[in-house]
């Protein structure tokens, strides 16, 4: 089993930016792909980011590209998403999930954290 605990949401008006985090516990964090995900109220859930399991490869959703930033730090166990330049459509309830390198769909989801953009 794989643990995922996000933070860092909040309130921010917009132009500023956040960071948020996913702690990951119970399994070797390097062994999974990780990605963020967002849900808009009334809105599917939408992907944003994704980062292999060395960090050498990332690939973002077309709304956010260039403005969000993935990374990962095993040796930490966490996975962050840096969010410059915020707009009010970025707002939403923010995922993270794990998945093995050799599965389609993500497996393991945290509980979500909150960011409200205020225009």
């Amino acid at each position: 089993q794989v643990q995922l605990v996000e933070s860092g949401g909040g309130l921010v008006q917009a132009g500023a930016s956040l960071r948020l985090s996913c702690a990951v516990s119970g399994r070797t964090v390097s062994a999974y792909f990780m990605g963020w995900f967002r849900q808009a109220p009334g809105k599917e859930r939408e992907f944003v980011a994704r980062i292999n399991w060395s960090g050498d490869s990332t690939r973002y959703a077309e709304s956010v590209k260039g403005r969000f930033t993935v990374s990962r730090d095993n040796a930490k166990s966490t996975v962050y998403l840096q969010m410059n330049s915020l707009k009010s459509d970025d707002t939403a309830v923010y995922f993270c999930a794990a998945r093995t390198p050799y599965e389609a769909l993500y497996k393991y989801w945290g509980q979500g954290t909150q960011v409200t953009v205020s225009s």
